[in-house]
């Protein structure tokens, strides 16, 4: 095969990848707020956005320090009332994952905070993940319209 066929090849390539984002999320309908469009190439293009949202009691400070297998997010304090969060869009050939040790007091606990599975997509409302440390445990928000959540209890003992 000469050059010439080989970059026609190759940018013909390029095209088709630069395109398919497009063609994944264009619509003819009106967005109703549902999420039909579970696919993996949708989920695979999407941003999504993780929020750990310090809602202790008493002014107690928590401790987050998040990370995935090739980021280390570092370690933030926050007062009550404050978010640490960040944005991210999944690995291609899957397998993201994202986990928070959290500490306040003499109280921790270490847990995944994203993980590629349809029912915290949905718990999720497609893009956006509030993870809540109040006094009695960690929770996943409760989305409108979806009754269960996710909660992770506090483990007593040395930090």
């Amino acid at each position: 095969m000469n050059s010439f066929c080989k970059n026609i090849t190759f940018f013909i390539f390029v095209q088709a990848i630069a395109i398919t984002p497009l063609i994944a999320s264009s619509s003819s309908e009106h967005d109703q707020g549902h999420h039909d469009d579970n696919s993996r190439l949708f989920l695979w293009y999407k941003t999504w956005h993780i929020h750990a949202v310090n809602d202790l009691s008493n002014n107690k400070i928590l401790l987050v320090h998040c990370k995935s297998k090739d980021d280390d997010l570092g370690i933030h304090n926050l007062i009550v009332g404050i978010e640490f969060n960040w944005k991210f869009r999944p690995r291609i050939f899957g397998g993201t994952l994202f986990w928070c040790y959290m500490a306040y007091d003499n109280f921790h606990a270490a847990f995944k905070v994203f993980w590629e599975d349809p029912s915290l997509y949905a718990k999720c409302d497609y893009g956006d993940c509030y993870w809540i440390a109040r006094d009695d445990g960690i929770y996943l928000k409760n989305i409108p319209g979806k009754r269960d959540e996710y909660r992770h209890d506090w483990e007593l003992g040395p930090l």
